[in-house]
């Protein structure tokens, strides 16, 4: 299932919307804004006023998501959010329970220290398997003072699970509009979106870029 990408193009009168056949969710379209879509996300990568937007659904324990960060990310930012024309986010989907939980607790908690996407990628670099033991509160604390954040408050606001909602309602909101395989993006304008799952090749996002620019 990691590798079947989905491209679906929707186009909306009003914002845009995702349809899910999963049982589990409700079958009505739900009509989401750009700002619905972002809201709870952290700091975008590249230029804000870009047209299209990357919205990425990872959990730092997952294996093809650590295969999209290693193999596929650098080429999407060097070819597009480099130059201008995509900016690319992320959304926690902590598929791998409540250890993918707290590796998205602490990105937020180094948000608060104006480093979310340098500890971010440094989960990534430091990834060592699904559910093997490796996220622990000791070693999201030992990432935190290789950057060189203030570990104090880091440890505060992880040991208080300070932002354990915003990830549970990330977690919510992506089930919501049909997103329960990790990593999976929506690939989106204004009026137009695309869907990919898994840790596709670059061509694949560049062909839904393509199709909606």
């Amino acid at each position: 299932m990691y590798f079947i990408a989905i491209p679906v193009i929707l186009g909306l009168a009003i914002g845009f919307f995702l349809l899910t056949n999963d049982n589990n969710i409700d079958q009505e379209p739900a009509i989401f804004t750009k700002d619905k879509l972002l809201k709870n996300s952290p700091p975008i990568i590249g230029d804000k006023t870009a047209k299209i937007t990357i919205l990425e659904f990872g959990d730092y324990q997952c294996t093809f998501c650590h295969k999209f960060h290693q193999q596929t990310f650098g080429d999407i930012k060097k070819s597009y959010i480099d130059t201008g024309k995509v900016n690319f986010t992320y959304k926690d989907l902590p598929v791998n329970g409540m250890a993918s939980v707290l590796a998205a607790e602490a990105s937020f908690c180094a948000e608060d220290q104006n480093k979310y996407w340098e500890y971010h990628n440094m989960l990534f670099d430091n990834w060592a398997g699904e559910r093997t033991g490796w996220v622990t509160e000791n070693s999201l604390l030992d990432f935190a003072k290789k950057a060189n954040l203030d570990i104090e408050q880091f440890a505060e606001c992880v040991q208080n699970h300070k932002y354990n909602q915003k990830v549970i309602e990330n977690e919510k909101f992506a089930k919501s509009v049909g997103i329960n395989a990790t990593p999976s993006f929506l690939i989106f304008n204004d009026d137009k979106l695309v869907r990919i799952i898994g840790a596709q090749q670059f061509e694949k996002f560049e062909d839904a870029i393509n199709q909606i620019s």
